[in-house]
């Protein structure tokens, strides 16, 4: 099966055409600096208004190769709120903060929880397992000094979208296995098998925002010489998934890494772990960052806002 623009909505079909347009080489033809600077001006004009919120802080968390650079945006300055440890997308080598700024934000803001984000270290310069280093070292000190950010040490959760989504997916079977008890995994299309060739993949990996090529950059970026198979790359490859945190799988429908969301919901669905599985019709990867043209982005943040109350009990 070949793809056919039809697939797609009347909205993500003119933002790809606006796209296109703008004449912005693709990024991986672009220096990895370049690549993070274009990503970055591409979110900000996309993403749509941030939400303005009573609590916003920046502060660090000691990681295991210095200071992470970490940011708290909350919806009240009450105590106690439950809290989403979210790992940004951009492949392992571009994006940060400010590129889920607005998402995170809007979740905050309706979810009643409030979210922090960080820095993780990035490819080439840091290969991973980087930044997982960095996310799992988050999670345990969230975990040991909530209450210290006035937050719940017994509410948390953990999320991310893309290569976050991959991330936050090995972090929950980590702390499963550092007996951290997780509320909730939030994984936008992850990428969780990128050794599997799925239809989704043949269909959806040309013609589009992320393709072959591009994912090609960023694997050979993030993984550097030498890299051997790890289940943290590829969680859908962990030894077992009993006992892990409930999941929400939120998936584009036009996107090479559909059916490896798929395939990881059925996976954990068949390890006993409750999944909720949403994919949205003819939106692209990374749709949740493109609120300004593509309406379901935002339908996708009121979603995550609501599974996360229901988890936290808000």
């Amino acid at each position: 099966m070949a793809f056919d623009a039809n697939f797609l909505t009347d909205m993500t079909r003119k933002m790809l055409e606006r796209v296109q347009r703008a004449g912005m080489p693709p990024l991986h033809r672009q220096s990895v600096e370049q690549a993070r600077m274009s990503y970055r001006v591409g979110v900000g004009a996309m993403e749509g208004e941030r939400v303005e919120l009573p609590r916003v802080e920046d502060f660090g968390i000691p990681g295991p190769a210095g200071s992470i650079p970490a940011k708290l945006w909350a919806p009240s300055t009450d105590p106690c709120l439950p809290v989403l440890l979210y790992l940004h997308g951009g492949g392992f080598v571009v994006g940060g903060i400010d590129t889920c700024e607005g998402m995170c934000r809007r979740i905050a803001q309706q979810s009643g929880a409030a979210v922090v984000a960080i820095d993780y270290r990035l490819a080439p310069e840091h290969h991973f397992p980087a930044g997982l280093d960095d996310a799992f070292a988050a999670l345990q000190w969230l975990a040991a000094n909530a209450v210290s950010l006035g937050l719940d040490p017994g509410r948390i959760a953990v999320g991310g979208d893309s290569a976050g989504g991959t991330l936050a997916a090995s972090v929950a079977l980590m702390a499963r296995d550092a007996g951290l008890k997780l509320a909730l995994q939030v994984l936008f299309y992850p990428s969780v098998e990128p050794s599997a060739v799925t239809e989704s993949y043949k269909v959806f990996s040309k013609d589009l925002m992320l393709d072959e090529p591009l994912m090609r950059w960023f694997e050979t970026h993030a993984r550097g010489e030498g890299f051997q198979s790890d289940w943290r790359r590829e969680p859908m490859l962990a030894a077992s998934h009993q006992g892990l945190a409930p999941a929400w799988i939120g998936l584009a429908e036009c996107d090479p890494l559909a059916d490896e969301g798929r395939k990881y919901a059925k996976l954990l669905q068949d390890a006993g772990v409750p999944v909720q599985l949403t994919v949205w019709p003819g939106v692209i990867h990374d749709f949740i960052s493109m609120g300004r043209f593509i309406p379901e982005a935002y339908q996708a943040h009121a979603a995550v806002a609501q599974a996360l109350k229901q988890a936290f009990g808000l």
